[in-house]
């Protein structure tokens, strides 16, 4: 009985809802429209994971259903491969990296950039910083191969040789790649996630600066003790959300910034361009669905950990 009480006050709670903001409901529709079709739409086609893949004709229902079913054979494709130990090092590694530090420098540059008082500088820095996030991997790929080509490059001929150096050929030695990536990395997307933090910062009542201001705090008090905890909140989230993609790579990174070198293989090589190569060689569609969907399942596994573990330490702090 109660039960029924209950619904029928909820429903009229929730059409009331609607219609009063029934504008923010108009915009969310056609996102939420396109995350059903790409992200809910094509869920079935995990289970071609699990089939040995073999094209009869030209419609893909006959191809899957006519497949026979080879259960964790494709797993076991993957799991076993030699290069398996390599390739998910790098790929966690990478991530720990990029996660950590990026969310670190991104932080940073927010409160430098909302410490300075001249909108014009404030403008050219943003613009500055975001300009590779817009650029794609081709052409950043280019300018850094236009530094380190070793016989042409910048970094050769202008800096090593009139040092008196010899040169260094830079796409074939491993030791340097683990930092160009990380550089590369922090170099395209710390001006996006800036723009985030800088947000958050201008979202934070300045009636508490004000209060601290009065109360004779310097200005890195004011930042460590008021900044940094108020955006503490974003931070998980932006931390959640790269620790959802722990698995996954940025493919244009790993695979057209080296140039494709098979010497660096050992330290640029990750899940995403490994399935690319094994595709491309095989033809084994698959295994690449098998591969996709380990990268997914280890990431909710990821996300529910830290989630958990961030509601033990403060449970208003956990995005569920």
């Amino acid at each position: 009985m109660s039960k029924i009480v209950n619904r029928t006050k909820s429903s009229p709670s929730f059409f009331r809802e609607l219609n009063r903001n029934k504008a923010l409901f108009l915009m969310v529709l056609p996102g939420a429209f396109l995350f059903l079709l790409l992200s809910y739409l094509p869920m079935p086609g995990v289970l071609i994971a699990f089939k040995d893949m073999k094209f009869f004709s030209s419609n893909l229902f006959t191809n899957f259903f006519q497949s026979k079913w080879v259960f964790f054979d494709n797993f076991k494709f993957f799991i076993s491969s030699p290069d398996a130990y390599i390739i998910t090092r790098n790929t966690i590694l990478y991530n720990i990296s990029f996660i950590v530090l990026g969310n670190v420098f991104a932080v940073v540059f927010a409160i430098m950039l909302d410490e300075i008082k001249s909108k014009y500088f404030v403008k050219t820095y943003q613009s500055a910083f975001l300009l590779p996030y817009i650029l794609s991997w081709i052409i950043l790929s280019y300018i850094l191969y236009a530094f380190l080509s070793p016989d042409l490059g910048f970094v050769n001929r202008s800096i090593l040789e009139p040092m008196g150096l010899p040169s260094v050929m830079w796409y074939s030695e491993t030791k340097y790649w683990p930092f160009i990536l990380f550089l590369l990395n922090t170099l395209k997307y710390t001006g996006y996630n800036t723009i985030i933090y800088l947000a958050a910062i201008a979202a934070i009542d300045e009636s508490y600066y004000e209060a601290a201001a009065m109360d004779g705090a310097s200005k890195m008090q004011q930042i460590s003790k008021i900044t940094v905890p108020m955006l503490s909140g974003i931070v998980i989230v932006m931390i959640l959300l790269g620790v959802g993609r722990i698995f996954n790579s940025d493919f244009g990174l790993f695979f057209l910034t080296p140039m494709e070198s098979g010497s660096l293989f050992n330290v640029t090589n990750v899940i995403d361009t490994y399935v690319f190569r094994a595709l491309r060689g095989t033809g084994d569609i698959g295994m690449s669905a098998a591969a996709g969907l380990y990268q997914s399942v280890m990431g909710f596994v990821c996300i529910m950990t830290v989630n958990m573990l961030i509601k033990k330490f403060d449970s208003d702090k956990a995005i569920f």
